[in-house]
């Protein structure tokens, strides 16, 4: 088996990113070795300090540097909500539309069968346990809403239920400053069942 170059090593290790293809990958690579050899230096060092400090924090599952996230430290939040996202991204956007001040878990993935991905694996039971610490009244489900997210969103509310738990739903539908004729069908349909009283 031949063992890659430098060169050829980076360009693997850059079409491991979400998005990035061969050309991406060998674009990026080459810049950063012909005309930006400080910038690969702390690209370099970043990743090193970023792989070496973050863990999951202990209660939400989310990235954090320390075994408690600042989230789950704020005691100026709601702690009768619990918001469920798939990822801290998904959490992170939550957060920049200031409109939700509780807490969250982070499942770090969806059902997948198919990929042997079970509630086991998404931490079901670590979610139940935070979700039934006593002060929780209401669950957000805010999973994608693509196969894996809704049956995902499926079996916890099913589960949570069970529990006693109040369960919402993100709501589905047009997006703020968008025009019918251009939404697709599937978001107008969503948002004709979902509708609401005005």
């Amino acid at each position: 088996m031949k063992t890659l170059g430098a060169l050829e090593a980076l360009i693997e290790a850059f079409k491991r990113l979400p998005g990035v293809g061969e050309r991406s990958a060998s674009r990026m690579a080459y810049y950063l070795m012909e005309r930006d050899r400080e910038g690969s230096q702390i690209l370099a060092q970043a990743l090193t300090k970023a792989f070496d400090s973050i863990q999951h924090c202990t209660l939400c599952h989310s990235l954090s540097e320390d075994t408690v996230c600042a989230t789950c430290l704020d005691e100026t939040r709601d702690a009768t909500r619990l918001c469920v996202v798939e990822t801290p991204a998904d959490q992170s956007a939550i957060e920049k539309t200031a409109a939700y001040k509780g807490y969250y878990f982070v499942l770090m993935g969806s059902l997948s069968p198919l990929q042997g991905i079970g509630p086991k694996e998404i931490g079901v039971q670590a979610l139940l346990d935070r979700a039934g610490n006593g002060m929780v009244q209401e669950v957000i489900l805010a999973t994608n809403f693509n196969a894996e997210g809704e049956a995902t969103a499926y079996v916890l509310t099913e589960t949570l239920k069970k529990r006693g738990l109040s369960v919402s739903r993100l709501a589905r539908g047009v997006p703020v400053g968008s025009e019918l004729e251009y939404v697709d069908i599937g978001t107008i349909a969503h948002a004709m069942v979902d509708r609401r009283q005005s």
